[in-house]
């Protein structure tokens, strides 16, 4: 108990020193390429690749974890996301679209490797006592704590392009990493979440149909906040309300830091902290159906002429706190779901899901808000979470998931 509640630790420390810079170059990459005149579709093209590989490999990463372990394709993630980040500090004349495109790939097949590898390893690590309750504290506060340090790794990234330039800021954030992958490798220990026997790559694609509905239901989801959040918004903030770079990255920051605190607590938020079982379908399907609500009330708010900066301001935290709580709800759901012996696999289906439903929200939030403003990308990221509330209607409890 007391080994995995250490290697429990080590894996989430690592895990927020990788989400910090994911946030990061995130911020970088749309705040200066936007300020050396790209338009909001081209920065979303940048992202093509980031998002494209993640599919890909989510989808190959599950099935190579449980055959070499979690740890390992963890470390890998970190090894390459130093690399992405060190191609990016190039001189201004060899950052074209291919050759970013080409380094953002890099840092999506990262990050969705450590993701895979973190979560994995909670399923791994959580051992039976405690029930599923004790599973989804873990694993909301593997999930939580990762956002809220994501969107502090907004604000770093703004930070550091405002006061070293953009460069600078890309070797500080490598070399941090480094050092982190260095520590984490000596202190975890080899082989976990990898299977006794050698899966067979055909055994990635779930036969379990909650699973299925579950990964249909989260690319909605996940699609639904991207196609405003990733290029409209912070366009929206710097272009339309006239805000600053650091004001920018500050206010998505602690958006993203307070969706992170939500998703922590959503075990005492739901009351499942105080009995031994999680969440079921009903949870998932109810959260989904009010955060439909959300976007579409803001985009009619701006339709109606109302002040556009509280009305955003306001009504971002309202959706964040709400869809906090249906991520929160998957991300349990999905362990929850999942055997054991082939959680890997089954995290890295689910997340292969999420990543094409971040894929195409991404290139959504440039297209939609060039050709028709935050309002046009409010009513997709409606469309999409209603999409995800009626996915949800399939979704079992979890007792009753492997029939």
């Amino acid at each position: 108990m007391q080994s995995d509640l250490r290697n429990y630790l080590v894996v989430t420390a690592g895990y927020w020193a990788f989400t910090v810079t994911d946030g990061a170059i995130r911020m970088l990459v749309v705040l200066y390429f936007h300020r050396l005149g790209y338009s909001p579709f081209e920065i979303a093209m940048l992202f093509l690749f980031y998002e494209f590989f993640g599919v890909v490999t989510n989808l190959v990463g599950g099935w190579l974890g449980a055959r070499v372990g979690l740890n390992l394709t963890m470390h890998l993630g970190m090894a390459l996301q130093v690399v992405a980040l060190l191609l990016l500090t190039v001189p201004n004349a060899w950052l074209s679209v291919p050759y970013v495109m080409a380094a953002q790939a890099l840092s999506g097949i990262a990050k969705d490797l450590n993701k895979m590898s973190a979560k994995a390893s909670v399923k791994a690590l959580s051992g039976e006592a405690g029930g599923g309750s004790r599973l989804f504290r873990w694993v909301a506060v593997l999930t939580g704590s990762k956002n809220a340090l994501k969107g502090a790794g907004f604000f770093v990234g703004a930070a550091l392009l405002q006061t070293v330039g953009f460069r600078w800021a890309l070797g500080v954030l490598a070399g941090l990493l480094a050092v982190v992958l260095l520590v984490t490798a000596w202190l975890l220990p080899h082989g976990v979440g990898r299977m006794h026997s050698k899966p067979r790559f055909t055994q990635v694609f779930s036969r379990v149909a909650a699973i299925n509905w579950l990964s249909a239901a989260r690319f909605f989801l996940f699609g639904s906040r991207d196609v405003w959040f990733v290029v409209g918004l912070p366009v929206f903030l710097y272009d339309v309300l006239g805000w600053d770079f650091m004001r920018v990255g500050g206010f998505l920051a602690l958006w993203v830091i307070g969706y992170g605190f939500v998703q922590a607590g959503a075990p005492r938020l739901l009351g499942h902290s105080r009995h031994g079982r999680g969440p079921g379908g009903s949870t998932a399907r109810m959260w989904a159906f009010a955060l439909a609500l959300f976007p579409a009330g803001i985009a009619l708010a701006l339709r109606q002429g109302w002040p556009p900066q509280p009305v955003i301001v306001g009504g971002l935290i309202l959706f964040g706190v709400v869809f906090a709580v249906n991520s929160a709800v998957h991300s349990y759901l999905i362990l929850a779901y999942s055997d054991r012996d082939r959680v890997a696999m089954s995290v890295g289906f689910y997340y292969m899901s999420n990543a094409a439903g971040r894929l195409a929200g991404t290139v959504l939030s440039g297209w939609v808000y060039q050709r028709h403003g935050l309002q046009g990308c409010l009513w997709w990221s409606a469309a999409f979470v209603l999409a995800a509330a009626l996915l949800s209607l399939r979704l079992p409890d979890p007792g009753a998931s492997k029939t």
